[in-house]
This record gives structure tokens, sequence and C-alpha cells, in this order.
């Protein structure tokens, strides 16, 4: 096999020497005719004697080559058949060819000879497999392989016809010791009692040691259940590490220490509530503190009472169903108004922007904050690419003075610099302002929102005001507004603006509403706000009312509390509709939460979730991707049919009553 290529490699030498004496011979020749002659007979002797050993050369290399041929082919065969790895030999159709006696050792079933190789290991996918990819982590039985797959064809010209050599490469102890090393890697959990100086105060003072010694009292048990370590640094914060193989089981409870901690009834007038926020994946300690504290604070951001994981590049939610507790103090909003005007008195100019399809909420912030940044004396611009139903008397109103400068996105790329300071209203969500190049570009943002946090999130702002309790960004900035300045200006039609805000956030002070609340509303009363004007920017006319009338009759009951009505109504203002025909809902005797499902012009479909409290529309329309808080929530579907985001959304109100609502 291979003669003709496996030639004697001394042949071409011998031959050029036998050249060189002829050669030679022949200048003999030339000067001496007779020692030319024998030279000549010399050369047929050398030719002869060149012939036969070349034959018998010839023989002796063939016999090696096949003696070597015939080597390596017993050599490969006896690898094959004694290979030490499991091996099993299929064809391009998965069915069994032949395999080695290792592999008998790792199934149980017998005579496998035709049959196919996924019906004998059901993991195995025969797609992977031609693909060429290993397989890892391939279970059979008790033990666990790495796959190795390698194509033979057997005739060129017909590609299907091959054969797939299987290697079994057992990584059992690995793989145990990669599950150990999961298990048992540290995770730190860093917990907050929401509200504890409110549940202090409104209790008595005799039964304040048992409500305090029952809240460490649960939160040690909870940690000593996953023998776990627990340090208290705070009154109020704990610090708990312990394995992550305790994780999965407390995610399969959904953290009952939340409502263990809520049940706390030793003398307490209110509900105790925890937040808690868990590292996993950090590869140091100092990182695992780093993603517990991240999300604790997004936790907290979200309202508190719930649990945050980070997994990851994910987050994970659990709990956060109650509403947020009022806090009664207004410290903090006296210093954030003082770092605010700190802020706009060393910029040149400021630039305000809401969320895209503005609201009266977005719309009348952005107003207010316009006004703080006047009474210093700088220059304002207000980001508004468009002007929708929802705030289109309202903007009538305001743009009749001239002191109002409203620019587009592309203006405001133009105008921020680096001492211009963007402030973000009423969300929180880069990609849904009005213009997120600008927060990209700017290192100088301030950030006011009353919606719960998401996981996207303007990290980089200098100066962050997020309160979930208050009823709406209109009423933080109102509070900003009176501790900037000792009498700070407020025009009538910018109180209106504010107060129309309020009203549509709090649904006319009928929900989410607390006494920082009214008096917002009271000191706006008192700048000039009249509540007939206010009433008057939400007045439709009788086309717009006659649509949402028909989104209200086509509504249908789900789990008895549950309205959700969807709409092909073509209209420009279908997300006002949509979400004006979600507040009516409420209005229908035992329902606690309504969706409205309704497509833009543009194609894209939306959802308006609208809650009395008692259902979370935050969370259900979360996992859909969309957010908001507990009452009003949102979200948005790109090239979405209407009747597929239906099934999805009862697919999220399902989830939501199945992880015990």
């Amino acid at each position: 096999m291979g003669n003709n290529r496996m030639s004697n490699p001394f042949k071409e030498t011998l031959n050029l020497h036998l050249i060189v004496v002829a050669v030679l011979i022949i200048l003999i020749a030339y000067y001496n005719p007779l020692l030319g002659i024998l030279g000549f007979f010399l050369l047929l002797g050398l030719i002869f004697f060149d012939s036969v050993s070349n034959r018998k050369n010839s023989r002796k290399w063939r016999r090696y080559i096949d003696s070597l041929s015939r080597n390596i082919d017993n050599a490969a065969k006896y690898a094959v058949f004694n290979l030490p790895v499991p091996l099993v030999v299929i064809d391009s159709d998965g069915k069994v060819n032949w395999y080695n006696s290792k592999f008998t050792d790792i199934i149980s079933e017998k005579n496998i000879i035709g049959k196919s190789i996924t019906h004998i290991m059901p993991s195995l996918l025969l797609e992977q497999i031609k693909q060429g990819d290993p397989l890892n982590d391939v279970k059979v039985g008790d033990k666990t392989f790495n796959v190795v797959s390698n194509t033979v064809k057997l005739e060129d010209d017909n590609p299907q016809n091959a054969i797939i050599m299987l290697y079994w490469f057992e990584m059992t102890m690995f793989s145990n010791l990669k599950m150990r090393f999961e298990e048992e890697k540290p995770v730190i959990a860093m917990i907050n009692v929401d509200n504890f100086e409110d549940v202090m105060n409104e209790t008595k003072e005799e039964k304040i040691p048992f409500v305090t010694s029952e809240i460490e009292k649960r939160v040690n048990v909870w940690a000593t259940r996953m023998n776990g370590m627990i340090k208290r640094y705070q009154k109020d914060k704990y610090i708990v590490i312990f394995e992550a193989k305790y994780l999965d089981n407390l995610e399969a409870k959904r953290f009952s220490i939340l409502d263990d901690i809520r049940e706390i009834d030793v003398g307490n007038r209110i509900p105790v509530t925890l937040s808690i926020g868990i590292g996993v994946n950090g590869s140091t300690p100092a990182l695992l503190e780093e993603d517990a504290y991240a999300c604790l604070e997004l936790a907290l951001g979200r309202g508190g009472d719930q649990v945050v994981i980070r997994k990851k590049n994910t987050f994970e939610f659990y709990g956060g169903k109650t509403k947020a507790v009022e806090k009664r103090n207004r410290v903090k909003a006296r210093v954030i108004a003082h770092g605010f005007r700190a802020l706009i008195d060393e910029s040149s100019k400021v630039v305000v922007m809401g969320h895209r399809s503005p609201d009266m909420d977005s719309f009348g912030s952005a107003i207010g904050i316009f006004r703080c940044v006047l009474n210093r004396g700088k220059e304002a611009f207000i980001v508004l690419n468009e002007v929708n139903e929802g705030i289109q008397n309202v903007y009538e109103t305001i743009k009749e003075k001239d002191i109002y400068k409203f620019i587009s996105s592309a203006q405001a790329m133009e105008l921020v610099d680096e001492n211009t300071l963007v402030v973000v209203v009423d969300t929180h969500k880069p990609s849904l302002t009005e213009c997120p190049e600008i927060i990209e570009q700017s290192d100088r943002i301030v950030l006011v929102d009353h919606h719960r946090r998401s996981t996207e999130f303007i990290d980089k702002a200098v100066l962050k005001y997020m309160e979930p309790y208050a009823s709406s960004t209109s009423e933080l900035v109102t509070e900003m507004l009176q501790y900037m300045e000792n009498k700070p200006k407020i025009e009538k039609e910018e109180a209106d603006a504010l107060l129309a805000g309020i009203t549509v956030d709090t649904k006319n002070f009928t929900m989410k509403t607390g006494v920082r609340t009214f008096d917002a509303a009271a000191y706006l009363r008192r700048q000039g706000a009249d509540t007939i004007r206010v009433r008057q920017l939400f007045q439709d006319d009788l086309e717009t009312f006659i649509e949402k009338a028909s989104i209200v009759g086509t509504a249908v009951r789900y789990k008895d509390s549950i309205a959700i009505s969807s709409s092909n109504i073509k209209s420009e203002s279908i997300q006002l509709i949509a979400a004006q025909a979600a507040d009516d809902l409420l209005d229908i005797r035992g329902i606690n939460a309504s969706f409205v499902i309704a497509q833009k012009m543009d194609g894209s479909v939306l959802i308006s979730g609208r809650s009395l409290g008692d259902i979370n529309v935050q969370i259900i329309l979360e996992t859909l991707g969309g957010g908001g808080h507990l009452e009003v929530a949102g979200a948005q579907f790109k090239d979405a049919d209407i009747e597929e985001i239906k099934e999805r959304l009862i697919q999220s109100i399902d989830q939501y009553f199945e992880e015990g609502a």
C-alpha cells in the first residue's frame, strides 16, 4: 500500500553520481581514448550493480512499508478496541454501529446495535452531535461525562455516508467538586428594617423592648436555620453570611422571613417590614458586599418589604407587594432642596426633561423645576419633543408666557456642556427619557422621581431624590420649591400644572395620598392654583370620551377582581385613553386591578395597569418588561399582537397569584 509514493529515497542520489561519472569518463576519453574505453566498461558495471542493488533495496523497502502499515493498522485496531474511555460509533442517523466494552459499563441496556443513541441517552441531541461541539456535563446515572465527537466521512461523493465516533470522558469527580464549590461559596445578605423609627414611635414605651427583641429573635432564627453568621451593626441593620446551597430553599419559600417579620404583634401599632439585598456571584468578599449593598439600595428604592438578589447580570425580586410606608419628617426634602440649590448656582444653565409621551405629572414637575431655576436667576430649558393629548391643555396655557423655553432633543444636545445641569423628572430609566443621549453626555445629573426603582437606573446622578411613598413627582418638586427660597415666587399657571400632576397620579386625591400630599396641595392652593382650572385641564372632547367608554364596555373579569380590556381603536391619543379607561375600570364594584391593552399608531402595543393597592400591578408588568409602582404601571411592546400580549399578561397574573400574592 502506498508503494508509488513511498519509493527508495536513495535512488535519486545514486543516479546523480552515475551521471557525474559519465561526464568525467567523456572528458577522459577526449584526452585518452584507451582510458575512456576502460571507463566506459566500468560505467556499465556500475549501472548494472546499481540496477541490481535498486531492485533489492526496493523489495526491502516495500517489505518495510508493508510491515509498518500492518503494525499501524494493528495498533489502531488495538487502540480502538482497548481504548480506556467509553467509545460508541453511530451513523449519520444516530443509530449505533459499534461500541467498546467500556461503553457497556456506563449503560444498563444491552444489545444496542442498530438502536438510536438518542433513545439510549435521551439527554443527547443528534443535531448537537453533528455540529461537532463538545457536550459537557452529560449525566448517565450517578456519573457525569464530557462527550467529544469525531466525524469520519466514508465516501467523498456522498457526504451523508459518514460515521460519528463519540468519546466519553468521565468528569464525575470534577463535577462533584464544582457542585460542592457552588454550594459552599459564601453569600452575603444585608438586612434593613424599613420602618424601624416609625414602628418605635408608634409603640408604647413599655412595649418597645418586646418589639425590638422579637425582630432580632426572628432574624436570628432565620440565619441560624442556614447555619449562617449574623451580625447587627446598627439598631435596624444586620448582615448575614451563609452558604449558597441554602439560597434555592429560600427562593422556593419566597423568603418567608418577610411574612414572619410582618406578623410581629407584641404591642406595635404598625407592621414591621424588612428589605434584604443579597450578593451571590462576587469573586471576593468585598465584591459580594458591594453587590449586596446595591441590591439593598434597589429594594429600598422600590418601596421596601422585599428581597433583591443579584445573579450574574440579572436581578430577581421577591415580595414588594405591600404599600410603601410614608415618611413623616421633612428633613430629607430640605437637605435635597439645599443641595439642588447649590448645584443650580454652580451651573451656567439647566436642562429639564421628563419621560417620553409625558403625562401631567411629568410635565407639571418639569415646570416646577423650571421655576426653581428661574428663582435662582439661571437660564433653564425644558426638553419636549411632542405634545400629546394628555398635556395639550396645560401646555397651551403655559406656552402663552414667553419665559418658558421648550426645546427638542437635537437642540438639547447642542446646549449641554460641562457646566450644564441636567434634571430628570418622573422617571429613572435612561431609555425612557426625552433624550437618552444627554444622560451619556453629561456628568452633572439630578434625578427626581417617585416610581419604585427598577434595574435600569441613572447611576451617574450626582443628586438623587427618589421616594416611592410619594404620590407623585409633582409633590416632591413642590416640597423642594418651598425649601429652596424663603418666599419662593411661583406663577398661578405653574401652581396649576403642579396641582394637576398631583391630581392625576392620586386619581383626584383618592389613592396613595398622605399628609404631605395634602400639605403640598394646600401650598399650591395658597400660591394661586385653582381647582376649577385644574379640572378644566382634564376635560376631553366627545370623541375621546366615546372611545374611552367603548374600552370600558369591552372589559371582562378575570379571577373575579381583575378587569382586562383590549382595544383596536386607532387614535393618536390612545395611550391617554387607555390610561383613563384603566382608571375608570377601578370604579366597578369588586374590581381591585385593571389592565387595558391597546395598539398605538406606530404598531406597538401598550398595557396600562391600575390597582387599588391590594394587587401590585408593578410586579405583574415587570415580568413583561414594564414598570411603575404598586398602583400605576405600564408596559410597551414593539411589533406585537394584541391577543398575544393579552395571553402573556394573563400568564403573568397567574404567576403573581401562584407566588402567593
